[in-house]
């Protein structure tokens, strides 16, 4: 059962990862599976219930956050709510209507998860009838947001990956 476990635990190591770029793939929160999984085995030594727990919750904090993270990036570039919302708007639409309409742009989706908050936050300034140039500076925010949450999520992903190989060599 433990190579099962093993073989479980670098799966969901790798998927997190992929899952901290692919949109749609909830990176952080399969990443800690491997944590999980490798708990079930010999190699679990340095893992305490409080390391688990610690670990999961920030997990579910980076999962919000990335949601939230294209938001703040619009709004600290100037950004009015009418852009705001169009950022949410835009980031909902390419991650989960254009997918069920059987539509990804470029690999994975990846384009369209690059393009929704911005188109979404640049449609939204201009029916808010702001500048055509303060709704490209809200637009690249909501860019830039994007590009955080994303390096955080690759960062958490990095993490697991590290401590998933050090169990099998401590």
């Amino acid at each position: 059962m433990t190579v099962v476990f093993v073989i479980l635990a670098i799966l969901c190591a790798l998927i997190g990862i992929i899952g901290a770029i692919v949109p749609g793939v909830p990176g952080p929160p399969i990443s800690w599976l491997a944590l999980l999984f490798l708990n079930f085995t010999r190699y679990n030594e340095n893992f305490s219930f409080a390391f688990l727990l610690i670990t999961a919750l920030i997990a579910v904090v980076i999962t919000i956050l990335d949601f939230f993270i294209p938001v703040w990036g619009t709004k600290r570039f100037g950004g009015t709510k009418a852009g705001t919302r169009g950022s949410t708007i835009g980031l909902l639409v390419s991650v989960f209507l254009l997918p069920l309409l059987g539509i990804t742009i470029g690999p994975f989706g990846i384009i369209g998860i690059l393009l929704g908050p911005f188109v979404g936050a640049y449609v939204g300034e201009r029916i808010h009838q702001t500048s055509q140039q303060q709704a490209w500076r809200s637009a690249f925010g909501s860019f830039i947001g994007f590009l955080a949450g994303t390096l955080i999520k690759l960062t958490y992903g990095i993490v697991i990956i590290v401590y998933v190989v050090k169990a099998f060599f401590y």
